[in-house]
């Protein structure tokens, strides 16, 4: 039997999970944060924790798995991985690799090895891997690096923007007022503003109230999706035509609480009128397995193995 591991180390959680090589479960493991950005100590130490722990429910050593594939949090540039190669090297699995977990994601969310994902949580991000294995990636530093506001706090941001503007003449009135008033859990608008002027944080979840505005037919806050959907599809597609891959056949997959929302149609739909042009033959995907998944399978296709149909099925089925 031959056995392979799968991490994916994020900023709250890390699992890790054995397999053998039909994608049958035969540990997990479970820690805190894994990623080195937030604290390289207790990174390693919870990758470690959670190896271990699967490796001990598997009643397996580091020495019986074939290859060792993590995915992690905060492997953006060639600087994090010069910290990455040697801490996941002194782990001690004989054969592994490591990629950003962006990568894992989207290799969970389509049947091929190479693809492309835009992350839209309380952060953005947008990654893509070719059919040469070749990866680039937007490290979703911010605006003043040239991100849109596209991400839970940056629609969550212009939303509150588009409030205020409503409420002192600049803008158009919106059904955003009410929505953001309660969410935040203020009677009128000025007193929020004083709040937020003197150091209240905005917060992330914000951009519910945004989601929620628009599928009611606010032109303000669909007018905030439509704009950020099209620059996350600008996104994704630079690095598609960088990597020489606007002609072929390949998905694109989201990953992200605020891409897989039931109400995120606008917002999605803004970055596949973008896709279309400019990558034709892509197809727009919703990731519905864990993200561990894509840590196996890419396991699996370092040492060779081609994955059936049963086998990918039974990964994505995967859950903690």
């Amino acid at each position: 039997m031959k056995r392979y591991l799968g991490v994916d180390a994020g900023a709250s959680k890390t699992h890790a999970v054995v397999i053998d090589e039909h994608g049958h479960v035969l540990g997990k493991g479970m820690a805190g944060n894994g990623n080195h950005q937030l604290g390289r100590d207790v990174a390693e130490r919870n990758i470690r924790d959670a190896c271990d722990g699967a490796l001990a429910e598997a009643g397996l050593s580091k020495e019986d798995i074939r290859f060792a594939y993590f995915g992690l949090a905060g492997a953006d540039r060639e600087p994090d991985y010069a910290i990455l190669r040697p801490m996941i090297g002194s782990l001690g699995f004989p054969r592994h690799d490591i990629a950003c977990d962006t990568m894992i994601g989207m290799r969970a969310g389509t049947n091929r090895p190479y693809g492309a994902a835009i992350i839209c949580g309380t952060g953005f991000n947008s990654a893509a891997r070719n059919a040469a294995g070749q990866e680039l990636q937007y490290g979703g530093f911010g605006f003043k690096f040239g991100d849109g506001y596209a991400g839970g706090s940056g629609l969550a941001l212009l939303g509150f923007r588009t409030v205020i503007r409503a409420w002192d003449g600049r803008g158009p009135k919106t059904q955003l007022t009410p929505l953001v008033l309660e969410h935040m859990g203020y009677a009128s608008v000025e007193a929020m503003y004083e709040d937020v002027l003197y150091g209240k944080t905005i917060p992330a979840s914000l951009v519910k109230t945004v989601l929620e505005a628009a599928a009611a037919g606010d032109a303000e806050a669909i007018s905030i999706l439509e704009t950020e959907g099209e620059e996350l599809g600008n996104a994704v597609c630079a690095l598609i035509e960088r990597l020489g891959m606007e002609n072929e056949t390949f998905d694109i997959v989201y990953i992200g609480s605020v891409l897989n929302k039931g109400n995120s149609l606008i917002l999605s739909d803004a970055i596949e009128r973008v896709v279309a042009k400019r990558a034709p033959h892509a197809s727009c995907v919703r990731l519905t397995s864990d993200p561990v998944a894509g840590a196996l399978m890419s396991a699996l296709e370092a040492d060779g193995q081609v994955i059936d149909a049963a086998t990918e099925a039974r990964l994505k089925s995967l859950s903690f």
